[in-house]
């Protein structure tokens, strides 16, 4: 499988997750990520990204897929106590961040949803677009990473 295709199957499996009512965003980003890690961390990592859908709580401040997506990045690049912060990590969420701002002109949820019924399902479909994006993101930006792009695991399925 070639690269594009594996960023295509990682934003589809993101984007199922929420759009199937699997996961919400956060969720949703952070699962898919581990899985497309061969699980470096038990399933049950996808809790600890649970509180933040709806922009942090439903709080309506950072979105949630952005958040997932740095959670995710913390996956690969966190430190453990006592360890070195790895600072290419930093970078990384900048631009990922960046990226959204770009695209959606924000990166806050209730910005980023003003235009939607909260419970239509247009505003669910601009979401899971949303967290497809950031994924894929997340995805691209690993496979560049030569240390982390050999413990992607390539038969990876949507």
């Amino acid at each position: 499988m070639d690269n594009k295709q594996l960023i295509e199957d990682v934003r589809e499996k993101a984007e199922g997750y929420f759009q199937r009512g699997e996961f919400f965003c956060s969720e949703a980003v952070v699962h898919t990520i581990n899985e497309l890690l061969g699980w470096p961390f038990p399933k049950e990592i996808t809790k600890l990204s649970s509180a933040f859908p709806i922009g942090l709580g439903k709080s309506g401040c950072l979105c949630g897929a952005v958040s997932g997506g740095s959670m995710a990045l913390g996956m690969v690049y966190g430190r453990s106590h006592g360890e070195t912060m790895q600072e290419k990590m930093f970078p990384i969420s900048a631009a990922l961040h960046d990226h959204i701002k770009n695209m959606y002109k924000s990166t806050c949820c209730r910005v980023l949803v003003k235009d939607y019924e909260f419970t239509s399902p247009e505003r669910k479909n601009h979401c899971v677009k949303i967290t497809g994006e950031v994924a894929a993101f997340i995805a691209e930006e690993l496979m560049k990473d030569e240390d982390t792009a050999c413990k992607i695991d390539m038969n990876f399925k949507k």
